[in-house]
């Protein structure tokens, strides 16, 4: 049986430190602030506290995606000891590190798989638990890609946002409707579903967007995941622990059913939609895995 070692990147929200405890190796994403050109790395020189910080200073934040030598790097290690590799960046819809993780593995004569697994942040994270269980079950690398690319769009998150000013930074809608919306005291509520992040409806209360959220995701669980039994379930937020607490609990009371993890979004999702944002995520489960579940 082949040794299969798990590699993420920290868009799964997956700190350092749970990576050493669960034996994932996790890739930090690399962000600049403002003009000044200096490259932070999640989790390494740059904490939650500080990013968030920044934002609210005024800062503009830039992503951008791992070089090539810092991925190379981890994977040689790695298969100094394991096998195989199952390498899970965030979507490839959402940035180029996915492409360039797949060519950069056609050197590797198949020991290392890049899965294109079209998630990002809670349901990245939990795609990379699943390929680390997967692989304890004596699973190789390519059969792990080919289930996490298989199942790669049964999962959904929808984010109620605070406010729209970092959206308006960020460029995706113009100051103008920014203002109304503002004006409006508009909550988007907005949907990750496979490699887009969409609009999927407006409230004009906060409540009005909680229920929104509440109600998209029994229907999503009803509907595409066959019921409760069949998915796992997160209370999430962006930066907000006093309002937080309610969510979560409010998210529990809806699906009494489900036992609800409570996360935080990732940074790189964090950094379109600023703090203060709301969010709910599902994942379904994997039927190969029903009896460590």
């Amino acid at each position: 049986m082949s040794r299969v070692a798990i590699v993420t990147d920290s868009n799964s929200g997956i700190t350092q430190a749970q990576a050493k405890d669960l034996g994932i190796s996790v890739i930090p994403m690399p962000f600049m602030f403002g003009e000044s050109g200096e490259t932070y790395y999640e989790d390494i020189n740059l904490t939650r506290e500080e990013f968030f910080q920044r934002m609210a200073d005024g800062q503009t934040v830039h992503t951008s995606q791992p070089t090539p030598v810092e991925v190379l790097k981890v994977w040689d290690r790695l298969l100094e000891t394991y096998d195989e590799v199952v390498h899970i960046p965030m979507s490839s819809g959402l940035s180029g590190s996915c492409q360039s993780a797949l060519m950069l593995s056609s050197d590797y004569d198949g020991r290392v798989q890049v899965v294109n697994n079209q998630r990002i942040s809670v349901t990245q994270k939990r795609s990379a638990l699943d390929a680390l269980l997967l692989s304890e079950k004596g699973w190789s690398a390519k059969e792990i890609k080919d289930k996490l690319e298989e199942v790669k769009f049964q999962s959904s998150i929808y984010i109620m946002l605070d406010t729209l000013t970092y959206l308006k930074r960020g460029g995706r809608i113009t100051p103008a409707a920014a203002a109304i919306g503002t004006l409006l005291r508009i909550k988007p509520v907005l949907q990750i579903k496979g490699e887009r992040l969409d609009a999927f409806s407006k409230a004009r209360t906060i409540q009005q967007g909680r229920n929104t959220m509440l109600n998209a995701m029994k229907s999503d669980i009803q509907k595409l995941y066959g019921g409760a039994q069949n998915v796992y379930l997160y209370a999430v937020h962006a930066q907000c622990p006093d309002v937080f607490g309610p969510w979560a609990q409010e998210v529990e009371a809806a699906f009494p059913e489900i036992s609800v993890e409570r996360d935080a979004l990732s940074l790189s999702v964090c950094c379109h939609i600023g703090p203060g944002a709301l969010a709910i995520a599902c994942s379904e489960k994997l039927p190969e895995l029903q009896d460590q579940q």
